[in-house]
């Protein structure tokens, strides 16, 4: 679905990604982990349209890598930001709707909303409120929700668990798994590196910019070498 050629990408004038080749088929959970500033949240950026890049970006064989963003989300790539950059001061509701606008003028553009109060009921029981009242972990649901909205048939998050409760990470999570399962493939960069190579069927390990390996994502959990030089665990 999604494949990357020979990226490079700078980020507030540092080069952050040199020469990143991956692969993402349809239907996989694939991780990106490493360290802080390996070049994780400029990966995605990258190819949501955020930062500009070199190299091949393509989705299903089209290039998307010099579209400006809004026409990437409407090609089908979504994208859960670090911190997720909700509009705090407007309700649940809207937070959800606004999701929508890069389908408007679709007769169905609001259809996704079932979608998502099945994966995350609570969001329902709050939607008068505002985005700034709600639990972190509320939050993040709220975040991955928007993103549900655009249809997308890649779903990139960033951290989806950073500064959520324990018990309500495990919720996510599980809530990544069933995404997968109703047919959205999931590309995520995530903290919890026992969690996320937990779920995903493949890894791409970074570091300063560059993939240092790559393999199953099990394979990588059970070697205790590759998370001692790679993974400080």
């Amino acid at each position: 679905m999604l494949r990357l050629d020979g990226v490079s990408a700078a980020y507030r004038g540092l080069k952050a990604l040199q020469g990143i080749s991956m692969e993402v088929a349809k239907g996989e959970i694939v991780a990106v982990v490493g360290a802080n500033g390996a070049g994780k949240s400029t990966l995605l950026k990258a190819i949501a349209g955020q930062v500009p890049s070199e190299g091949t970006i393509s989705l299903e064989g089209a290039a998307i890598g010099r579209l400006p963003a809004h026409t990437i989300c409407r090609m089908g790539i979504g994208l859960v930001p670090e911190g997720r950059r909700l509009f705090p001061r407007l309700s649940v509701e809207d937070n959800l709707r606004l999701g929508a606008y890069a389908r408007r003028g679709e007769a169905d553009r609001f259809a996704p909303l079932d979608l998502v109060f099945s994966l995350f009921p609570r969001l329902q029981e709050r939607l008068p409120q505002r985005a700034e009242t709600l639990s972190g972990g509320e939050q993040q649901m709220l975040a991955i929700g928007r993103a549900l909205m655009t249809k997308p048939r890649l779903l990139m998050l960033d951290e989806p668990s950073q500064g959520i409760m324990p018990k309500l990470v495990d919720d996510i999570l599980a809530a990544i798994g069933r995404i997968r399962d109703l047919g959205v493939t999931v590309l995520l960069v995530e903290q919890r590196l026992v969690e996320a190579l937990g779920i995903a069927d493949r890894a791409y390990v970074l570091q300063t910019g560059r993939i240092v390996l790559s393999g199953a994502a099990a394979d990588i959990l059970a070697d205790s070498g590759v998370r001692r030089a790679y993974l400080g665990m």
